[in-house]
């Protein structure tokens, strides 16, 4: 029964700033890993940022320096603050969540939001 829904997705000129949330409910265990990845058209999916269950979090290099994510423990949520925004972060945006620690990477997330799409553009 976990749930996780995305928002914030939008259209932006390259330079610009935008945030992201994934509000996630459901889960049983009393820690849980997160993410968010993306996913633009003829591209393998990428991980973008993740937080274990202890706080620690890890960034894409593709990213690294320019988003930033953190969860808000008290509401459940997840954020996603993307600056310096470029063509190249054009994709669909999931959260996903796996209870417990982190999972294997061959193994992958156990659940996943819908997406919300974020366009860099002139």
């Amino acid at each position: 029964h976990v749930h996780l829904v995305e928002s914030g997705g939008g259209s932006v000129q390259p330079g610009g700033s935008l945030t992201l949330a994934c509000k996630y409910s459901g889960y049983t265990y009393s820690g849980v890993c997160v993410a968010w990845f993306r996913q633009a058209p003829g591209n393998k999916r990428e991980e973008v940022a993740k937080i274990d269950k202890d706080g620690t979090t890890t960034y894409g290099r593709s990213v690294k320096g320019r988003f930033t994510a953190s969860k808000d423990n008290a509401k459940d949520i997840l954020t996603l603050r993307m600056t310096s925004l470029m063509a190249e972060d054009t994709a669909m945006y999931y959260c996903a969540l796996e209870e417990g620690g982190c999972p294997d990477p061959i193994v992958g997330f156990g659940y996943w939001g819908q997406g919300t799409q974020v366009t860099v553009s002139s």
